[in-house]
C-alpha cells in the first residue's frame, strides 16, 4: 500500500490578513500576496480586473473564477459597512459589476 501524502498548507496565506474578508478563498488570498497585496486597505481604489491581470502574468494557469473573489475582497476593502449578501463569491460571477451592486 501506497503512502498518502499530505496536502501542502499554505500557511502564509491562511494566516494572511487578507483572510479576515469573510468567505475569502486560500487560493485566491495566494494571488493578491504574490501580486504584492498583504493588506486589506491595499485594495482599496483598486480595480479588480488589473489585479486579475497581474495575478494573471505571475500564474498562468490561473483560473477565470478567482476574478470574482478579487471583486468581492475590493468591495470589502472600500465599503464601510458591507452588504451581507454581497459578501458571497457567487454574486460577483458577472463580468458587468453593476448587476452586483
Amino acid at each position: 500500500m501506497l503512502p498518502v501524502k499530505k496536502k501542502k498548507v499554505d500557511y502564509e496565506a491562511l494566516n494572511s490578513p487578507l483572510m479576515r474578508i469573510p468567505r475569502m478563498d486560500i487560493a485566491a488570498t495566494r494571488n493578491l500576496i504574490d501580486i504584492g497585496i498583504s493588506e486589506i486597505y491595499e485594495l482599496q481604489g483598486r480595480a479588480p480586473e488589473v489585479l486579475f491581470e497581474e495575478a494573471r502574468l505571475k500564474n498562468q494557469d490561473m483560473p477565470d473564477d478567482r476574478m470574482r473573489y478579487f471583486r468581492m475582497a475590493v468591495y470589502y476593502a472600500e465599503t464601510a459597512e458591507p452588504e451581507h449578501a454581497k459578501m458571497h463569491p457567487d454574486e460577483w460571477i458577472s463580468t458587468n459589476t453593476e448587476k452586483s451592486r
